[in-house]
């Protein structure tokens, strides 16, 4: 396999709090990839490096005298370094983050919430292909796509998100805990969807603290506590450890 993303030492301070210590990791292209940990050890927080979007609230916060994030380190995708590229430019490349706790237009339709995902495209052609993908990966959407998104249960609102990312043509999708707040059978559910995209060749970075259900999705995982990470490997090994399966992953 070849590498599609490198982070390399990066570190991430809010005001004079670390969030992320000297963090380094390899996806390969294909591969679907967990970064799991307890609360707080910083896993949003990487994605959210990884896309731009610390970076874009540095310069918010900076303008506005508010606090002061500094970011340091290099993120390589598909060999180009990104740590410098505005989030926008990042999710042309085809590197796509899927948020925590859905964070649908409530207000739209499920439709619309779909397109909304392909803004920066041109290619009409293509977002019409992309949007018949999305319904057959996920054809409750079609059945609600005049729906407003809403009023839709959370499993549905999930798997909008995921949708509304995919819309946007991903090379990279990272997903972040799409299992909060679900009942277990969505949440299974909402798994099995995720397997099927990478199944497609879609490269995946999934957080997430259901460690049982992703260690035997993940070809590879890496464990997060306090801003480092303290593990990488895979499942069956990471769940050998006594000390990371008591310390680190609550098991």
């Amino acid at each position: 396999m070849t590498v599609l993303l490198t982070v390399s030492h990066l570190t991430v301070c809010y005001d004079k709090a670390m969030l992320l210590n000297d963090i380094s990791m390899e996806v390969d292209r294909g591969e679907l990839v967990s970064l799991v940990g307890p609360n707080g050890a910083g896993k949003s927080t990487l994605l959210r490096a990884i896309t731009g979007l610390v970076a874009w609230e540095a310069r918010l916060k900076k303008r506005s005298a508010q606090g002061d994030i500094t970011v340091q380190g290099e993120v390589v995708f598909d060999g180009e370094r990104i740590d410098q590229v505005p989030a926008h430019r990042i999710v042309e490349r085809g590197l796509i983050h899927c948020p925590e706790r859905r964070r649908p237009f409530r207000e739209m339709t499920v439709r619309d919430n779909l397109l909304a995902g392909a803004f920066l495209m041109k290619d009409k052609i293509q977002i019409e292909e992309n949007l018949d993908r999305v319904y057959e990966l996920f054809p409750v959407l079609q059945a609600r796509s005049r729906q407003i998104s809403g009023t839709l249960s959370g499993g549905e609102q999930q798997m909008l998100a995921i949708g509304r990312a995919m819309m946007s043509t991903p090379r990279l999708l990272c997903i972040d805990e799409p299992s909060t707040g679900l009942a277990p059978k969505t949440r299974a559910e909402v798994f099995t969807k995720i397997q099927e995209i990478s199944g497609l060749g879609i490269t995946v970075l999934l957080v997430e603290q259901e460690v049982s259900t992703v260690f035997k999705m993940a070809s590879r995982n890496y464990v997060l506590s306090s801003g480092k990470i303290i593990a990488q490997g895979h499942g069956d090994d990471l769940l050998q450890n006594e000390v990371i399966r008591k310390t680190y992953l609550g098991l």
